[in-house]
């Protein structure tokens, strides 16, 4: 039973992530987007961490490395400047099945796993290295239902849950 909840759960994930190909809302918000699909498809809360390379560390990215399956979260090391920081940020998307991850890089897009780290960077970045993936069980260990109706647009609620976390990116880096 547990097993076909996944798949379900995986399923409405996806079609969540296709839904939103192309648009730009999720920009810089790789994680509050994979965490979306499987959060407003599902009714459910996700605990990871606040950012993409803390989630890969949390869920043992590392561990998991060659195609990655169809659901799972694929992870890899990302370092620029965010919000008055440089640091890894890390970034991640969902894989969808053969090898093909969608995620939120300038926009909502699909591109091969392996082809990610060739993508153009913005100024100051440097390119994604691959850094493993995590099955979908562990993405999923310790969620609980939410209504996420009271947040309004995925993405605006990605932004001011961005903003809350990390402020407005105007403080001066140490």
């Amino acid at each position: 039973m547990e097993r076909q909840l996944e798949t379900v759960r995986t399923e409405n994930a996806i079609a969540w992530a296709r839904q939103h190909l192309g648009t730009t809302s999720y920009a810089s918000r790789c994680l509050a987007f994979v965490e979306d699909a499987y959060e407003r498809s599902n009714e459910l809360e996700l605990f990871g961490g606040d950012f993409a390379a803390e989630s890969a560390a949390l869920y043992a990215a590392r561990d998991n490395d060659g195609e990655p399956p169809a659901g799972a979260f694929v992870f890899y090391d990302f370092t620029g400047e965010m919000l008055g920081r440089r640091q890894n940020w890390g970034h991640v998307g969902l894989c969808v099945g053969d090898g093909l991850v969608i995620h939120a890089w300038d926009e909502v897009r699909t591109d091969h796993y392996r082809q990610i780290p060739a993508l153009a960077v913005p100024p100051g970045w440097d390119a994604p290295r691959w850094a493993g993936w995590t099955p979908v069980q562990r993405v999923l260990e310790g969620c609980r239902p939410k209504d996420w109706t009271p947040e309004g647009d995925a993405a605006t609620a990605a932004r001011r849950m961005q903003a809350a976390r990390f402020g407005d990116g105007t403080a001066a880096t140490a």
